[in-house]
């Protein structure tokens, strides 16, 4: 199996310790290593550093070199602008698939958080040899849900198709992203739907049949690229083409068009979560809701349910704190109810143009 780790995006969710200069997946947000770093981690005791790809922006290829050296130079897949997850997947496959057309691929992500790491690479394995035995396969992999969470995308699967090794496997249905609460309350409650990480399995031959298929413009672009793989010219291809390529995402590009009769779905309890905003960290980590989570030097003295991190020498002190959001960075105090995270994204977008432009 190829392994295919997309280290893109901004992540302004998450700031002030993610910005543009430096994205959320590259900083130490649970522990002494980046999110990224242990995305590779949880893989490695099963899969080999020769297997696994980095797909990101090229102007992240310092950070991609220096935190992960293990990994071979020519594994690195570097995007050189922002055109949407559909480009950026479709150049990944293309680019693996020219010498793997018929290999099983995994398709992650760098910015999320996985508690149960043994069962992870149980559920990669089990989608690999039901891709392996059917190449024409598209394998998506849920968590199953733990609360009614409307910020997430939902898989809704149907009726089981078998097992393998104790595993169910179920026919896929649709996608649903970003349900209301109301929704949200409905799924939760019903067994044939778990959260959408943005995980799946296939084959680049697969998946190019799948571009032809329903993006033919975006198909000739990537075709473009692959093409051009092992010749002098490939680096200029790529800067050339993939700028003018269709700014779409890979979910109305394919996963919502695909015939859902080459979709199938393994719904497992990854303790995943994604910690793509401060609310949704708190979540991952706490034991119990009404729990504090902190990091660094901080005192929470009667309080409940906050997340208090601070990235500085200097103590936080926090006193009858409730539902909040604390971020103490070197140059940016962040507070905010754990409610109003998503005006963070808004409130960084307002600093464009201002004399505060540079903490972006």
């Amino acid at each position: 199996m190829k392994i295919v780790i997309f280290a893109g995006g901004v992540g302004t969710r998450l700031w002030p310790l993610s910005r543009k200069n430096s994205p959320k997946q590259f900083e130490r947000i649970l522990g002494e290593k980046s999110t990224l770093q242990l995305a590779v981690d949880r893989l490695t005791p099963d899969f080999k550093f020769d297997d696994i790809y980095i797909a990101t922006g090229k102007r992240y290829e310092h950070i991609i070199r220096e935190q992960l050296p293990k990994i071979p130079s020519k594994n690195f897949i570097f995007e050189p602008a922002v055109r949407d997850v559909g480009p950026a997947v479709g150049m990944a496959l293309s680019i693996i698939g020219k010498e793997y057309p018929n290999t099983p691929i995994a398709i992650l992500w760098s910015d999320h958080f996985v508690k149960k790491e043994r069962r992870f690479r149980e559920v990669l394995h089990f989608a690999h040899d039901l891709v392996k035995n059917n190449n024409n396969l598209l394998i998506l992999i849920g968590q199953r849900a733990r609360f009614a969470n409307q910020n997430l995308g939902w898989i809704e699967f149907g009726e089981e198709t078998g097992e393998i090794r104790g595993t169910k496997v179920f026919k896929f249905k649709r996608l649903i992203y970003r349900p209301s609460q109301e929704l949200a309350e409905k799924f939760l409650n019903n067994q044939s739907f778990a959260w959408n990480p943005g995980y799946f399995v296939t084959t680049a031959s697969f998946m190019m049949s799948q571009f032809k298929k329903f993006t033919p413009h975006l198909w000739k672009g990537l075709i473009k690229i692959q093409d051009s793989i092992g010749k002098k010219e490939f680096s200029k291809v790529v800067d050339s083409v993939y700028p003018t390529l269709e700014k779409i995402s890979f979910d109305n590009a394919i996963l919502e068009k695909i015939d859902p009769r080459y979709v199938f779905v393994i719904a497992a309890d990854l303790g995943w979560s994604d910690v793509g905003a401060w609310e949704a960290l708190k979540e991952a980590l706490e034991v119990t809701s009404s729990e504090n989570v902190t990091k660094g030097k901080v005192l929470v003295n009667d309080s409940l349910d906050n997340l208090v991190f601070n990235y500085t020498d200097q103590l936080v002190v926090g006193i009858d704190l409730a539902k909040m959001i604390v971020i103490n960075t070197d140059d940016v105090l962040l507070i905010c109810r754990k409610s109003s995270v998503p005006k963070i994204k808004k409130l960084v977008e307002s600093l464009t143009g201002t004399p505060h432009e540079h903490l972006t």
